[in-house]
């Protein structure tokens, strides 16, 4: 038998109000900090390599070291799965609000803080930087539970899917503007600071001014954090932890009339039955959990570890491929300053003709066609553009050929982002209970994470010339970008496989995905909808 409260069919059947886009531009800017703070790094990690690790007379400009590289780019997703998982389990014990505040604090101090890193000695900075990117990851991390869940408790039924890739997608303007604001800064440093290319003058290629550069570009990611944060400590807590996680039916009540607008019953009866029956009282390692979502935990985690293998790799390492093909000058032929710009160059072409629209894509179309459809397309054809760039690479390298790989690698781009590197963050906040979806959502989030750092650290030395002599200093043989394309490809298409793990909540309550407002033991959750007017309410 079926039970619901009144205050949360008020919002699964709300009409789309100002409130909606107030909570998505919020939550979204936390996204859009993420996002710069996350990518930002790559745009100048070869800066980092010419200012603190230049060798006299070398014949290349200096690169950060393999561990230091790898510690650099690495460091801020350990943070992120830490704080994924942390925070994920702090939002359903202490609640989505009181939480929130506390990493967005964490993401602006460090973001300030690795900018910081003052001294002059290579291991010194390094070392800083890394231990305040942990942090700032730390702080990312729990923004992505917290983040989700309070969008999917505050959406109606019918655009709850756009509400949160909408929340998801303002990761894109992160990584576009973060490539915007690079360019402005280094156009106006190369400006006014003038230096040969490398080649011409090794030591003068690199200008003191230089190290200005990478810290405010890092530095500003705290700007978007700091002016949401008061909105986001006004936000009422959501219903759906205050009336099935607190049990305080007057207060879900009182805050929800106030946001809707309208008057709301404080159903204290209903929420008492609903939070004392035994069925709905399971915790995380249960044999009941893992009758209900165990499947569908291992769907959510699988593809968004399989997914974020792919999609960071791809990330963090494309000025590495857009080297490799030419479609950067070689490094000797820059100067420092102007290394950035053609590397932040690429990387906004990128970020504005295929991964913001993907993202958008999927805000227009999951309520529409699904969650299931779309990320089992994304998956498909992300596979498909990998093997096409992989088997005829050597075609690709070619300088007739240029653009049409970078067409092909903004293909792959675009159908990550409409497809499953949005939709693996909108399913985990819908189909766990209220009591748990943080949590669970924070374990899916992590499994992702460890999937970048596997990206991250793995891409960087798989993608090595196959000849020692040709890797870049440091580093050892690998396998070289064709192959490590190739193992990209395959990685998709096991995301492809285990997509059918997990199940289409389109169209659905929260409480229906999650059988929460089913009081018979026998019921199964993710029965198919039940109409409104059919449902029994409790005597």
């Amino acid at each position: 038998m079926a039970r619901e409260l009144q205050v949360l069919n008020a919002l699964d059947v709300a009409k789309t109000q100002w409130y909606h886009f107030t909570a998505i531009i919020i939550a979204g800017m936390g996204f859009f900090t993420d996002a710069y703070d996350l990518f930002c790094i790559s745009l100048v990690t070869k800066l980092l390599g010419r200012i603190y690790y230049h060798v006299d007379g070398a014949e290349k400009p200096g690169i950060l070291p393999p561990n230091v590289s790898a510690a650099v780019n690495g460091v801020a997703f350990c943070g992120t799965l830490s704080g994924q998982l942390f925070f994920g389990w702090l939002g359903d014990k202490m609640g989505r609000k009181k939480v929130y505040g506390m990493t967005l604090m964490l993401m602006v101090i460090c973001s300030i803080a690795s900018g910081l890193s003052f001294s002059r000695d290579a291991k010194a900075v390094m070392s800083t930087l890394c231990f305040f990117r942990f942090w700032l990851g730390f702080g990312i991390g729990g923004d992505y539970p917290l983040s989700a869940t309070i969008m999917s408790e505050y959406a109606n039924k019918k655009t709850r899917g756009a509400f949160i890739a909408a929340v998801f997608a303002m990761q894109g303007f992160g990584i576009l503007t973060g490539g915007i604001f690079a360019i402005i800064i280094s156009s106006a440093f190369k400006a006014r600071f003038d230096a040969p290319a490398y080649q011409v003058d090794a030591l003068a290629s690199t200008v003191p001014q230089a190290d200005y550069v990478w810290r405010i570009i890092v530095m500003v990611g705290a700007l978007p954090a700091a002016l949401t944060y008061y909105w986001r400590m006004k936000m009422p807590e959501t219903a759906r932890y205050t009336a099935l996680v607190a049990k305080n039916a007057k207060q879900a009540a009182t805050d929800m009339s106030r946001v809707l607008q309208v008057d709301l019953e404080a159903e204290e009866q209903k929420v008492e039955q609903l939070t004392e029956d035994k069925s709905n009282q399971f915790g995380l390692f249960t044999k009941k959990f893992l009758h209900r979502h165990g499947l569908h935990l291992l769907g959510t985690t699988t593809t968004w570890f399989l997914l974020d293998i792919a999609f960071y790799s791809q990330n963090l390492f494309q000025k590495d491929i857009f080297s490799a093909i030419g479609w950067i000058p070689k490094a000797q032929t820059m100067n420092a300053i102007d290394e950035v710009y053609r590397i932040a160059r690429a990387q906004t072409l990128i970020a504005l003709c295929s991964t913001v629209p993907g993202y958008w894509f999927t805000v227009a179309f999951i309520d529409r066609i699904g969650r299931f459809a779309i990320q089992l397309m994304g998956f498909f054809f992300m596979t498909v553009f990998m093997f096409a760039l992989a088997i005829p690479y050597n075609h690709w390298t070619h300088k007739d050929n240029r653009i049409g790989f970078v067409v092909m690698y903004s293909l792959t781009f675009f159908f990550a982002n409409f497809g499953p590197n949005a939709t693996t963050f909108v399913v985990p906040a819908e189909i766990f209970p209220a009591r748990l979806r943080s949590t669970c959502h924070g374990i899916s989030a992590a499994s992702g994470k460890l999937g970048a750092i596997v990206g991250a650290f793995g891409f960087l030395y798989l993608a090595q010339d196959q000849d020692k002599a040709k890797a870049d200093a440091g580093y050892p043989a690998g396998i070289g970008v064709k192959n490590s394309l190739l193992v990209l490809g395959v990685v998709n298409f096991f995301g492809m496989v285990f997509t059918f793990l997990v199940p289409e909540s389109k169209g659905k309550s929260l409480e229906e995905m999650s059988g929460e407002n089913e009081t018979d033991e026998g019921s199964v959750p993710n029965a198919e909808p039940r109409s409104h007017n059919r449902t029994v309410p409790a005597v």
